[in-house]
Parts: C-alpha cells; sequence; structure tokens
C-alpha cells in the first residue's frame, strides 16, 4: 500500500438539485429572480481529498478541482498540496446543479482537512456560486425544497425565505438527455442579458401560484395541487426563455417524454434550470417504476435516459476515513 493511500482522506457525498423555476424576473422591488429548487437523492458527487506532496486531481472533473483547490487555497492562506480523487460527479450543464456541488465539496472537505470552520454559503459566495440562487448552497447544507428570496444589489447570495421537507412517498422522474448541454457560462450571461422584461404582472401571478398552491400543496402532501402550480410555473418561465434556449425545452425529445408522461398521470411537469434535464412527478415508488418501465423503450430510441429520484431531505455527507 502506497503512503498516499494511508493518510486519512476526507470523503465528501453531494446532491444534485432541481431548480423548479423563478418567481420574479422583473425586478420591480428591488429583487431579482427568487429560486424555487429541490435537492434529490442522485445523481451525486462523491471525492476525497486527502494530503499529499503537491497538487494531483484524479478521476472525474480534474481541471475545475484544481482551479477550485488553488482558490480556496489561495483565499485561506492555507497548502494546495492534495490529492482529490471524484469518484463520481453530477452531469455537467444538465441543470442538476454540479458546479455549485463540485466547489462545496471541494471547499468543505479543505475546511475540514486544515481544520477551519466556515460556512458552505461563504464558500460557494468565493467561487462565484450563488449569483442568481441559493438552492444549491441550501441543498448541500440541508437538503429539502427550497425557495429563495431573490438577489438584491448586495453582493451575496440571496436569502432562503421556505425550506422545508418534502414527502418522502412522492418520486420524479428525471429525462436526461446526455447529447445536449444547457446554457452555461458566458452565454449564459448573455442569455439572461438579452431577455425581453418580465411583466411584473407576470411575477405577481407567479408568486401567487408558489404561495397559495405550490406551498399549500406542499404542506398538505396534496400531489395533485402541487403539480398544477408547478406545471404552470414551469410553462410561464419556459415560454419566457424560448429564445434563448431554442424553444420551451432545450432538448425536444426531453420535452417530447416528460409530456407523455403527463398524459400517463404525472404532474409537476417541467424542465430543470437550462435543462436539457427534465422532471415529472408522481405519488409513490410503485407509479414511478410503472412509468419507467413502461417509457424505457422509447427513452432509449430518443437516446434518453430515465432516472427515478426521490426528495433528499438532508444535505452533503461528509466523513473522515482513516
Amino acid at each position: 500500500m502506497s503512503t498516499l493511500e494511508t493518510k486519512p482522506a476526507i470523503r465528501v457525498i453531494a446532491p444534485a438539485r432541481l431548480h423548479l423555476g423563478f418567481l420574479d424576473l422583473n425586478g420591480g422591488l428591488g429583487r431579482k429572480f427568487g429560486s424555487i429548487g429541490l435537492s434529490v437523492d442522485q445523481p451525486v458527487t462523491e471525492l476525497t481529498i486527502r494530503r499529499a506532496d503537491r497538487l494531483t486531481a484524479t478521476g472525474l472533473e480534474k481541471a475545475r478541482v484544481e482551479t477550485l483547490v488553488s482558490r480556496f487555497a489561495a483565499h485561506f492562506g492555507i497548502d494546495d498540496k492534495l490529492a482529490v480523487d471524484v469518484r463520481q460527479a453530477i452531469p455537467a450543464h444538465a441543470g442538476l446543479g454540479s458546479g455549485t456541488q463540485l466547489a462545496l465539496a471541494i471547499g468543505a472537505g479543505m475546511m475540514r482537512l486544515a481544520r477551519i470552520d466556515e460556512s458552505p454559503r461563504t464558500l460557494g459566495e468565493l467561487v462565484d456560486r450563488g449569483a442568481r440562487s441559493a438552492i444549491g448552497m441550501t441543498s448541500f447544507t440541508g437538503g429539502g425544497f427550497i425557495i429563495d428570496g431573490g438577489r438584491s444589489d448586495a453582493d451575496r447570495a440571496p436569502p432562503v425565505i421556505a425550506h422545508t421537507p418534502f414527502p418522502e412517498e412522492w418520486r420524479a422522474l428525471l429525462v436526461i438527455d446526455r447529447t445536449s448541454v444547457g446554457v452555461h457560462g458566458e452565454r449564459e450571461t448573455k442569455a439572461f442579458a438579452g431577455l425581453r422584461v418580465f411583466p411584473l404582472a407576470t411575477a405577481a401571478h407567479l408568486c401567487h401560484l408558489t404561495m397559495l398552491l405550490l406551498l399549500p400543496g406542499l404542506a398538505e402532501r396534496d400531489l395533485p395541487l402541487f403539480g398544477k402550480a408547478l406545471t404552470e410555473i414551469q410553462q410561464v418561465i419556459g415560454s419566457h426563455f424560448a429564445g434563448a434556449q431554442g424553444g420551451v425545452w432545450s432538448s425536444p425529445n426531453v420535452g417530447r417524454l416528460i409530456k407523455r408522461m403527463g398524459t400517463m398521470g404525472a404532474t409537476g411537469l417541467g424542465q430543470s434550470s437550462w435543462g436539457p434535464t427534465g422532471f415529472a412527478f408522481v405519488d409513490s415508488e410503485d407509479a414511478a417504476n410503472k412509468l419507467f418501465h413502461t417509457l424505457g423503450e422509447e427513452a432509449k430510441g430518443l437516446g434518453l435516459d430515465i432516472l427515478v429520484v426521490r426528495g433528499r431531505n438532508s444535505g452533503a455527507q461528509i466523513f473522515t476515513d482513516a
């Protein structure tokens, strides 16, 4: 066994998240965006960090890992001589929060090794996460169903205004197009800048749907009510972003399959962030498995993957492996 393998390691497992929509893209009240999100149990980012003779990255996402380690080390004045092995990674640019979860997993692991107490929110802000949403940060710290209050002019991530467990029995079916990626990076910045003005009345309607249908449906475990609100929120947001992403759905095949799920009893239909991942909700594992098996061949023919996931009501796991 090598010397490296005998050194203690920090292992971090961080959950994916769904971005379920925005509340206000108008910003007339001084806050913009306002995000709705859900932590889910898969896919995950899993990595280990241990001390080493020099900075090395193995496994997945090597370039991003090296950049993140260097930025955290420089900011906190700590050693970057670390070996980071990414064993699993949330698919990049798929609407599942891969960048935020990777950054927070690395930052949290480094802080644990260095015995520094720093909040994931601060770590995320240091590497430019949370520019529009606090969903990914909150998913990392506590999981669950999350709503943030929108970004103000202050240079910090939005405040979380609702954070509640997601019903254990409900399931989401994720439809992933691995041949496509969502808008990201400089293209995303330009896309937001080029959006048409969002009507204030439409923002008010989305807030109305959220407060009086979506959240009550969640609180009362009334999936049809929750799903009705979420589907309408998604339709409004998808139409607004259509010009920037090539249609209401960034992957037409994902949209086609999600709509098929809707005709078969699923609800809460939509696309996470810029996609291409789509989602649909059902009330039980049995209902999810039925749709999975019924549509499996059709999905395969369209080049799509289907995952059955549950809401994750806990945050990232951090272990010290001897």
